[in-house]
């Protein structure tokens, strides 16, 4: 990697280091239960979302073999909300701009001042052209790598941005109904705002994506393909270097091309990561169920043992990247860190809305 570009890359690199290794099928240890809804659907409904009840369920997993972040199992209650019923597109998020004129945090260049607060102290400062607008884009090698050097798979590109999913000379010409990529934190926030919505939480995004019931491996139960039949966007084959495509798709996908959950909502599994507004605590649920100390006031709320800099926010549910040999994200339980001020080009998101919220005032 050259090392005029590492001071960057290397901050969004390591927010995706902890997809590593692959947690082996074993039997769930949280027995299967249905949740009892606690919010009935209010009487005005929200256009393109979904109404998700609430309830108290069981978050995160016991199984033995999934990643540490995720255990233990926790009881949470969330109360009732409204979800977007899709991952917001290209050609929502075109809209927003065209109204906005906003300009997303990878058409912009870096700020090495806000970088360097993210890196080890004495960290050299790289070179103006190294600072250009760009984002992480995914370049599979020819011949299968070690699994423990990310920068194989991950490539830097100057130029590369939600327009320009693959670099500059890429674009989104039909790709209009595929998710938005590429899109930081700040980028998610401010379509929200325009939209008279929010990110959801951790808590809610897990709720609303296992679909009432508890217990289960994946969002629609404990096998990933029953009968053969593929129901996420994932990879198939050896990650990094050879996609086999088997689902019908080598990147993202169209919204909505793979059935809905139990609640109606389409790609909560796989296509693209998707945001949360919750900052990443590897010891959140240790935390919660009191094996682990309490973060005091005042303390970093993002706790990330393989990246001590960190500054991440939660995302959930896995992309077309994660595969049998690497990364078994896609799962409800699974959660992982990703650097607030930045995008790749698996992560995506999908907003919420409370019922208590007067109606958008968007064209979605």
């Amino acid at each position: 990697m050259n090392s005029t570009k590492y001071a960057f890359q290397v901050v969004i690199l390591l927010s995706i280091w902890a997809c590593k290794s692959e947690p082996k099928e074993s039997i769930q240890e949280v027995e299967e239960s249905f949740v009892t809804f606690s919010d009935p659907e209010p009487p005005i409904k929200e256009p393109g979302m979904v109404w998700i009840p609430g309830g108290e369920f069981t978050m995160g997993t016991n199984d033995s073999d999934a990643y540490d972040a995720e255990k233990p199992a926790v009881n949470v209650d969330v109360s009732g909300f409204w979800m977007d019923e899709t991952e917001v597109t290209n050609a929502q998020f075109a809209e927003f701009v065209k109204a906005t004129g906003y300009i997303t945090v990878a058409e912009r260049a870096i700020s090495w001042e806000e970088l360097k607060k993210q890196l080890p102290p004495g960290t050299p400062k790289p070179d103006d052209a190294a600072l250009q607008p760009g984002s992480l884009v995914f370049s599979p090698p020819t011949q299968p790598v070690p699994l423990t050097d990310i920068s194989q798979w991950w490539v830097w590109k100057i130029g590369a941005n939600w327009k320009h999913p693959e670099g500059p000379e890429s674009s989104i010409e039909g790709k209009e109904n595929h998710p938005v990529v590429h899109i930081a934190y700040e980028d998610a926030e401010a379509y929200a705002k325009w939209a008279g919505k929010r990110l959801p939480t951790e808590f809610e995004w897990e709720f609303a994506a296992r679909g009432g019931v508890n217990g289960k491996r994946f969002a629609w139960g404990d096998e990933l393909t029953p009968e053969g039949k593929f129901l996420a966007n994932t990879f198939q084959g050896n990650f990094p270097n050879r996609n086999e495509g088997s689902d019908g798709y080598l990147g993202t996908s169209p919204v909505k091309a793979f059935q809905a959950n139990t609640f109606g909502l389409f790609d909560m599994i796989g296509n693209v990561w998707e945001l949360t507004s919750d900052w990443y605590d590897a010891l959140k649920y240790a935390r919660i169920a009191g094996h682990a100390p309490k973060l005091d006031a005042g303390m970093n709320p993002c706790y990330n043992p393989n990246n001590p800099y960190a500054m991440e926010r939660v995302i959930k549910g896995g992309s077309f990247l994660c595969a049998a040999n690497y990364c078994v994200n896609y799962r409800p339980s699974a959660r992982q860190g990703h650097a607030f001020d930045s995008g790749t080009s698996n992560v995506g998101f999908r907003l919420v809305k409370d019922a208590s919220k007067p109606a958008s005032n968007s064209t979605l």
